[in-house]
């Protein structure tokens, strides 16, 4: 290629990269797979070897890839969180380990699983956690401490400690939880998170820590970046220490005497990626010896002392049988390509879904084709591609008519998907009675989706107030019910009508009302009667909701059958009021910041006080926050309070500003 030609290729290389960079990194929506941008990377990298005038101190090639967020105060690393060079093929590793040898190093290697998940530092003064913070780009990262606090898994207290450590980990979500949050989503007609990396990063970076402690997140620690009071010589040694300070640490490190049998165990590592129960998308090979890494140094971006290698993802052919759609809770039609079982990242797949009619005809997949199929993040099966058309095959279209009830279906304004809008659609209804039932919503044991499948079709359910109205004779009728399952569900019934106003917000199945947002409303307005009689203008002040929020809320309370539903469920006996502790009002209007170790209170109970007596509990200072409540080793929160000039009080001033 011409230098011009490489010039300007070099150039739209650097846009599309910097832009997927800032979905990845700081949006935590990409869209591009990782494979994807590798290739696209790797191809720049390739421009700029060969043409080093083109290199560039702005070129993705040359830094970190994140940013941090002005949602959070920054934190300035004083151990560089670097990002680590990538390999493709074995080739390259054993190019890594001639590198290594040319600077005069006899190595020997670490071999690790490289986590997918976001990179944070973790901080411990004389054992107590006092920082948690985000890599960012490397150098300036985002203080996310309130949610690494919310993580089970992370130590917040050390015992037999050094004066100072920080470590360098990885945050995760496990399969399970990311496979559970996917289904809340997709029941409360949210977007999903693509893949359990962005679910995790997503999931930290939360304004409020609850959301973050709810989400089931873990974390492995890979590295010490410093610490003061202890000598180490290997890096196998600091991994072996932290984990007598009980931090779970890389799942899988071995130090092996040569790169061969290093690449072995990175083949080993790859073949075990489908039985873990957390995602990985590489191995990491690291020179062991502390010194010799001083020596090696690093680039602007990568440790000459590291390598990742990165596997391939794992795509398979197979002929699709049938085009099979769904309805879902809010009438959603929902296309799934059916095919021949395929065996892919460790266990067999036989469907994946097709999202919507606009994927269908964009992919050109037809019943009969043979496709491409991959698991996204290594989770989710999808269709990526047409290998080639079956013989006689058609375009396939979606139907014209609801095909649970037969009504019309529409696609509502700004919307790829169709809907059906019929109230009454068998589909809808189970998947309503499925949400109300659910353990986040009324909680009504017995009652899942076999059951609920047959009570509609019984005719004995049409609506979610009919659950009420159920009686012993009918429930016997139900297949491989008995007198003991009738009773039990009659029971948990009966035990539903009880639950907080929170719990039914929710059941009610609100487009994009989840669980944290129902308790909201029932704690704002402390009735079922208030919060229909509220504006869309008064739910939006809620602090925490948006306008599409407060607009599904009023939408849905106006909506034709809504009052006869509330009707009903009120006659059943089902609870209409808010049962929360009564809010005092010594710090209405008052924003307050808990930051540092409290001697008498932990910081979730502080920011239940604040909240209690009408203040508000933030994670970050501002010019609108009221007062900063320090305790010890308050750190960077209580800095950019005294720059900004807001007051910090003791935690005594804060029980006498309470009253107490």
């Amino acid at each position: 290629m011409e230098l011009e030609k490489a010039r300007q290729r070099a150039e739209e290389l650097r846009k599309v990269i910097e832009y997927n960079n800032r979905l990845y990194y700081d949006q935590d929506a990409p869209e591009l797979e990782d494979f994807q941008y590798d290739a696209l990377t790797r191809e720049l990298k390739a421009l700029e070897a060969q043409y080093p005038e083109l290199i560039v101190p702005t070129s993705p090639t040359q830094h970190v890839g994140g940013t941090a967020s002005s949602k959070f105060s920054k934190v300035t690393h004083a151990v560089k969180m670097e990002s680590l060079q990538d390999a493709f093929s074995f080739d390259e590793l054993r190019e890594f380990d001639a590198r290594v040898r040319d600077a005069g190093i006899e190595p020997e290697y670490v071999v690790e699983a490289k986590i997918d998940g976001l990179s944070v530092s973790l901080e411990y003064q004389n054992g107590t956690l006092v920082r948690g913070s985000t890599r960012g780009d490397g150098v300036v990262g985002e203080d996310v401490t309130e949610n690494i606090r919310a993580i089970a898994h992370i130590p917040k207290q050390l015992l037999d400690a050094p004066e100072f450590l920080e470590v360098r980990g990885e945050v995760y979500m496990p399969r399970e939880a990311f496979l559970k949050l996917k289904e809340e989503q997709e029941l409360q007609d949210k977007t999903p998170f693509k893949n359990p990396r962005n679910a995790a990063a997503g999931s930290l970076r939360q304004k409020d820590a609850r959301i973050t402690a709810s989400r089931g997140l873990s974390i492995f620690v890979f590295n010490m970046q410093q610490v003061r009071g202890r000598i180490f010589k290997t890096h196998s040694e600091t991994l072996d220490y932290l984990k007598s300070l009980k931090f779970t640490v890389s799942p899988r490190y071995n130090v092996y005497h040569n790169i061969e049998d290093a690449i072995e165990e990175v083949k080993a590592i790859g073949e075990a990626r489908g039985t873990l129960p957390f995602d990985i998308d590489g191995a990491v090979i690291k020179v062991n010896d502390l010194a010799s890494r001083s020596l090696l140094g690093s680039t602007n971006k990568f440790p000459r002392w590291a390598i990742a290698f990165k596997y391939p993802p794992e795509v398979k052919e197979t002929v699709v049988r049938d085009i099979e759609v769904t309805v879902g809770r809010t009438g959603v039609l929902t296309p799934t390509a059916v095919f021949d079982p395929i065996f892919l990242a460790g266990t067999s797949v036989a469907r994946a879904s097709l999202h919507n009619g606009d994927i269908i005809a964009s992919l050109d997949v037809r019943i009969g084709d043979t496709v491409q199929v991959r698991k996204a993040g290594d989770i989710i099966p999808e269709v990526i591609g047409v290998v080639r058309h079956g013989e006689n095959t058609v375009p396939y279209t979606m139907p014209c008519a609801c095909p649970s009830c037969g009504a019309p279906v529409v696609h509502l304004q700004d919307e790829s998907a169709l809907r059906c809008v019929n109230p009454e659609c068998p589909a809808q209804v189970l998947r309503n009675l499925i949400h109300f039932a659910s353990r986040d919503a009324m909680a009504i044991d017995g009652l899942g989706e076999a059951v609920a499948a047959q009570l509609i079709d019984k005719g004995f359910v049409h609506t979610v107030a009919d659950i009420y109205d159920l009686t012993m004779e009918q429930l016997l009728t139900l297949d491989k019910f008995k007198e003991k399952s009738a009773t039990n569900l009659r029971t948990a019934i009966e035990r539903s009508k009880g639950n907080n106003l929170d719990k039914l917000v929710f059941g009610l199945g609100i487009r994009n009302i989840g669980d944290k947002a129902a308790a909201l409303l029932a704690e704002r307005f402390g009735s079922m009667d208030a919060i229909r009689q509220a504006t869309q203008e008064e739910i939006a002040e809620i602090d925490g909701f948006g306008g599409v929020m407060a607009q599904s809320v009023a939408e849905f309370f106006a909506k034709e059958g809504t009052a006869d539903l509330i009707e009903r469920l009120t006659k059943a006996g089902v609870n209409m009021t808010w049962h929360g502790e009564p809010k005092g009002t010594a710090l209405e209007g008052k924003t307050i910041v808990v930051t540092g170790t409290l001697s008498r209170l932990s910081r979730q109970e502080a920011e239940a006080l604040i909240k209690q007596n009408g203040g508000k509990a933030s994670g970050s200072v501002s010019k609108k926050t009221s007062y900063v409540l320090a305790g010890e080793a308050a750190g960077s929160k209580l800095t950019k309070a005294q720059s900004l000039g807001v007051p910090v009080i003791t935690e005594e001033e804060f029980f006498a500003m309470l009253g107490q």
